[in-house]
């Protein structure tokens, strides 16, 4: 059935995972007849996780990656440290030529490729990963 004006749905295709949304239930569930008609395929419900992004939906829909951040902070052993209001201190210079003790590098460019992934869902650290980011080469 053709309904009047705009009609929505998205269907988001990741390897062998299918998210379908729509504004009515009665399309999606006659999108996902006509894929299990071509597809053997199940149908999980309805999405709380989804690449590493909890969702929840409820009155609104609402991202977030708060077991993905506890194990980024275990990872970077920061796990027992207190949250702050401003991820990165007030006009701070760093700079490549340091005279501290070098990182481990790969340990370094993993966590700031997690932090890359956590800024889907929280765009205030953006300046300070993108920052950071730009010591991938030889962090010290």
């Amino acid at each position: 059935m053709r309904r009047q004006g705009k009609e929505e749905l998205i269907a988001s295709v990741y390897v062998d995972d299918l998210i379908v949304i729509g504004t009515h239930a009665e399309d999606i569930d006659n999108f996902k007849r006509e894929m299990a008609a071509c597809f053997q395929m199940s149908d999980l419900g309805v999405l709380s996780y989804f690449l590493g992004i909890e969702v929840k939906q409820e009155e609104a829909l609402t991202l977030g990656q708060s077991a993905y951040t506890s194990k980024l902070l275990e990872r970077s052993g920061m796990a027992e440290c207190k949250p702050c209001v401003t991820p990165m201190e007030e006009r701070l210079k760093l700079t490549k030529a340091s005279t501290t003790v070098k990182v481990d590098t790969t340990l370094y460019r993993s966590i700031i490729g997690g932090l890359r992934y956590l800024v889907h869902t929280r765009p205030d650290i953006a300046f300070a990963v993108g920052y950071v980011s730009r010591f991938m080469e030889d962090p010290r």
